[in-house]
């Protein structure tokens, strides 16, 4: 296990339109000027939030997995996204976790987004995904997951814990953005792990503003930073010497029912 450099890339998206979207992301990671080990991109990142799920949907062999193996590679780093896939006649918010070398991991959002009728054009998932990447095992998430702590309830026998972080990628409202800072403390606190939070910025076809307010999560709770409103990449690091410290010293987890 070793020190996790990461790179978040809070930016806008365009409407339904892959091709500007992965051209835009492209730019992006362009500018990243330093080695990283993880790339964080948007839910639905190469069309947003869209409830249009037939004529967008692809498979995993589609332009989108294909371009997140291509970048993976090119930039020696894993890349994590969710976009939309069509399996057996069903669609799903599907996140996905690509290595340099092309493996792929995957998680379907098991909470679908009522308000947005998210659950009448998308099929939820039916369990967890943990990742292992260079020792630290990070779990996947989605957006509305967030609001239901028992999906991302951590467990520690033996000194042994299931994840050491989450990774959320969202397209969160701005009208709820105290919601999703305040939301994504209590994760880490109360899992004591770090987390990531990457959400969009700008406006979309619906008229929802989004704020960003991406941000990585200290075990205890501290904030490294928020960046609210601009297209940015957020550079940061996962300790192991702080995330050891924090379950040695407050071992709260073990006294879970």
């Amino acid at each position: 296990m070793q020190d996790l450099k990461i790179t978040l890339v809070q930016t806008n998206q365009f409407w339904e339109d892959k091709e500007a979207n992965l051209l835009h992301f492209e730019s992006h990671l362009d500018q990243i000027d330093q080695p990283t080990d993880l790339i964080v991109l948007p839910e639905m990142f190469h069309t947003g939030f869209t409830m249009n799920a037939k004529p967008l949907a692809e498979k995993m062999d589609g332009i989108g997995v294909s371009w997140l193996k291509k970048q993976a590679k090119k930039r020696d780093a894993a890349l994590v996204a969710s976009l939309i896939i069509e399996e057996e006649g069903m669609f799903y918010n599907r996140m996905v976790f690509v290595t340099p070398n092309g493996e792929i991991n995957s998680y379907d959002k098991r909470k679908l987004f009522g308000l947005a009728k998210e659950d009448e054009h998308y099929s939820p998932g039916k369990k967890n995904t943990i990742v292992t990447y260079k020792g630290w095992k990070i779990l996947l998430q989605v957006c509305y997951d967030l609001r239901f702590p028992e999906n991302a309830r951590n467990k520690v026998i033996e000194d042994n814990y299931d994840y050491d972080t989450i990774i959320y990628v969202a397209n969160w409202p701005e009208k709820r953005n105290l919601h999703w800072k305040a939301l994504l403390q209590a994760r880490a606190i109360e899992n004591q792990c770090y987390i990531i939070g990457l959400n969009r910025v700008g406006e979309d076809a619906n008229h929802f503003s989004y704020s960003g307010d991406s941000c990585i999560i200290s075990p205890l709770g501290d904030v490294e930073q928020y960046s609210s409103h601009e297209e940015i990449l957020l550079n940061d690091m996962l300790e192991v010497d702080t995330l050891k410290e924090t379950r040695q010293k407050l071992p709260f987890l073990k006294d879970r029912d």
